[in-house]
């Protein structure tokens, strides 16, 4: 089962990525290794802020990290705050 997730880095920016295990990908771009994301070792630390429901499969995700990639911060962030309430 794959899951998409929004990380907030240090300088406010948004992530978006998909993983199969949130809390290991987290880790990995806390650590600042060449296993992290180019684009969050330089806005360390990060915080994971969202992530979806399971998804069946890998395209699934693709396709859910690609729509949430296009959309504006804004509705990135109206995004979160509905998962929040």
């Amino acid at each position: 089962m794959y899951k998409v997730y929004m990380l907030r880095c240090s300088d406010n920016s948004l992530y978006t990525g998909l993983t199969t295990d949130p809390a290991r990908r987290l880790s990995e771009h806390q650590s600042g290794g060449t296993k992290g994301a180019r684009y969050t070792r330089a806005r360390l630390p990060v915080s994971l802020v969202w992530q979806s429901e399971s998804l069946p499969d890998r395209s699934s995700a693709s396709s859910l990290e690609y729509q949430i990639k296009r959309m504006t911060r804004k509705q990135k962030l109206q995004l979160i705050s509905r998962s929040e309430s």
